[in-house]
């Protein structure tokens, strides 16, 4: 497990515990049964940048804070020099670079994914907002509920991020910045 995303469940457990809140309670307020929670805090399961988005809702911090243990602290604009976001591997063959981790309140999250077409796709996902992905380079599979689309390089697509979706290169490395809004 990559080191940066090997802390956050740790990051997690001890601001839950600083905030007195209880593992059943963590699980009940972001919507996940208890066992899934409690495999999250321990690092036994990777644990979804939907689930980090509400756990840090939950907790009241920004998502920086569990992605890195540092507060936000620019306001007016924050610049990502090329290769310097906070980068994270959520599951094998697919990382990601926070581009905008140290903006203070921010309303969405755009992120640099590398995709490795040698590895397994992740799961499919679904959280709250929308989502919005633009091709790099490589062609991206992207399945948004029961549809599947395939994506060239300077191709996008808009959705509603509550459909199960999920992306996956096709044939070679691919990259693409995505954009959540919860």
């Amino acid at each position: 497990m990559d080191d940066t995303l090997s802390q956050i469940p740790g990051r997690i457990k001890e601001l839950r515990e600083i905030l007195e809140i209880s593992g059943i309670d963590m699980a009940a307020d972001i919507g996940i049964p208890r066992e899934t929670y409690d495999a999250y805090e321990s690092g036994a399961l990777d644990i979804p940048i939907s689930a980090l988005y509400k756990i840090a809702n939950r907790l009241g911090v920004d998502l920086t804070v569990l992605l890195t243990g540092e507060e936000a602290k620019m306001e007016t604009a924050s610049v990502c020099r090329n290769g310097k976001g906070v980068q994270v591997e959520r599951f094998p063959g697919y990382e990601f670079s926070s581009l905008a981790s140290n903006f203070k309140n921010r309303t969405m999250e755009p992120l640099l994914v590398y995709l490795d077409p040698a590895k397994e796709p992740a799961a499919a996902v679904s959280h709250s907002g929308q989502e919005f992905n633009y091709v790099i380079e490589g062609t991206v599979k992207v399945k948004v509920g029961p549809r599947e689309y395939t994506l060239e390089a300077g191709d996008s697509i808009y959705f509603d991020a509550r459909l199960p979706h999920g992306q996956a290169a096709a044939g070679k490395p691919s990259r693409f910045i995505t954009i959540i809004q919860e």
